[in-house]
């Protein structure tokens, strides 16, 4: 049965009782059988052939899902004069991804050095950039600079220390801490607790200060939140950026020329919650635009983004194999990946929905930890969590871990001398290319000096 318009029933929410009861038992009928929901591009045969060629665990990703997610996204906020979405590169820093994302018109949102680089090797340049950074070294503000990205300063003490290391730029951008205006959670924090940005007080003042030293041209940001599905989240968001913005220019006579109103929309992680609607929320924020920027003058305001989570996150499976299983207080299946790989879970508690290749309409008879090699007891991909019997060794099932595709291997780590997997992308033609081989020991020891070690005296 399929459910109604998500539109449509936050329309009547509220108004008809009876209508939302209805809309809530159409809703259980969808989701009675939970394994269904999550989708994944590959059959079995096919998954079983990649698994041959490039041993478990892997990252998947899925080109054509990609560029139909940023489509969506682009048409949406075409209501606004201008938009420009800059992806953030810590969701998924692979240049193969960032190039398809510039392909479809895509800028980068960079906070380091390296993320910069990647951009480059993108082809992704100057303005499309967005340095958002913090306690940010000299050398990398002089990377942004030298490629043109816009640089987004994080604290009024900043301004002085990029004059003098690499120069104030004609455009610049500052970060707004909103302080108790907004709520945040887990991921970032409470605002008031953040380290991040300059309070109502300090970006009035250090505007008029960047103003002073030459910059030109200015722009606004905000970032509070992540991980967000509630529209009415990021639609107070808007309206606190748009006032401050107007605020701004009656205060200091500045006029910015864009605001970067960040990223934080959260996806659906959990089959039984809804993705939030790209519709809804550009007209939101359009509304708002229209009744508090046009009436001052601001109707030529730029919107920018930063989106990753919902650009790539639900294009992204991580692939690993059942290898072993055991039987104390509870039923354990372990893979041969672990939280060096995908360590959401054990850092936010974070839920990731599973399924095994070949048995997705299987019963759900079994409950198991699905937990990984690691010497941490957190090491868990789920926990407690009803799935369909599950064969292990050393041909055991595929498992597959949804939504895996922002946050996942850009998180990774070596602790326990764990080495991070590798990443496929599957072409829109339906071929399969590694844009990122596994890591060997060799890389893991290539840091080390042993050409000392070998004379090291210990005395």
């Amino acid at each position: 049965m399929k459910a109604l318009p998500r539109r449509l029933s936050r329309r009547y929410r509220g108004r008809f009782p009876g209508f939302c009861t209805g809309l809530l038992i159409l809703r259980q009928i969808r989701y009675s059988n939970l394994m269904s929901d999550k989708t994944f591009p590959l059959t079995k045969t096919r998954l079983e052939e990649l698994a041959g060629q490039y041993p478990t665990p892997f990252y998947l990703y899925d080109e054509k899902a990609i560029r139909t997610n940023v489509k969506k996204l682009l048409k949406a906020f075409s209501v606004f004069p201008s938009y420009r979405e800059h992806f953030a590169v810590k969701a998924l820093p692979n240049p193969f991804i960032l190039k398809i994302l510039a392909a479809e018109g895509l800028g980068a949102d960079c906070s380091s050095g390296p993320e910069l680089t990647l951009a480059d090797m993108a082809g992704i340049k100057g303005e499309e950039i967005m340095f958002s950074s913090n306690e940010t070294p000299a050398s990398e503000y002089r990377a942004a600079r030298k490629l043109g990205a816009v640089i987004n300063l994080d604290d009024i003490t900043h301004i002085e220390y990029l004059e003098k290391h690499a120069g104030i730029p004609e455009l610049i951008s500052c970060r707004y801490n909103p302080g108790p205006l907004k709520g945040g959670n887990a991921i970032i924090g409470e605002p008031k607790e953040a380290k991040y940005g300059f309070t109502r007080e300090q970006i009035i003042r250090g505007l008029a200060l960047l103003r002073d030293k030459g910059a030109r041209r200015f722009a606004l940001h905000t970032m509070v939140a992540s991980n967000k599905l509630n529209l009415d989240y990021h639609l107070e968001t808007a309206r606190i950026l748009f006032e401050l913005v107007v605020e701004i220019k009656n205060k200091t006579g500045i006029c910015a020329e864009f605001v970067n109103l960040g990223g934080g929309v959260g996806i659906p992680y959990r089959p039984e919650e809804e993705a939030l609607d790209w519709d809804d929320l550009a007209g939101g924020i359009k509304k708002l635009y229209d009744s508090i920027l046009v009436p001052a003058g601001l109707g030529t305001l730029g919107i920018h983004t930063e989106y990753g989570r919902p650009v790539t996150g639900p294009c992204g499976w991580l692939v690993a194999r059942a290898i072993h299983t055991k039987s104390v207080y509870r039923q354990y299946i372990g893979l041969d990946s672990c939280m060096a790989d995908l360590m959401r879970p054990a850092l936010y508690g974070a839920y990731h929905h599973i399924t095994v290749a070949g048995k997705e309409n299987a019963p759900l008879t079994e409950t198991y930890d699905v937990v990984g090699s690691l010497c941490e007891n957190n090491d868990k991909f789920a926990v407690q969590r009803r799935l369909p019997k599950i064969d292990a060794g050393d041909t055991g099932d595929l498992v597959i871990i949804h939504d895996a595709g922002a946050h996942g291997r850009a998180m990774g780590f070596n602790y326990n001398g764990k080495l991070r997997c590798g990443e496929l992308l599957l072409r829109s033609d339906g071929s399969v290319v590694q844009i990122r081989r596994p890591e060997t020991a060799e890389d893991y020891f290539a840091t080390l000096n042993l050409a000392a070690l070998a004379g090291f005296e210990t005395g």
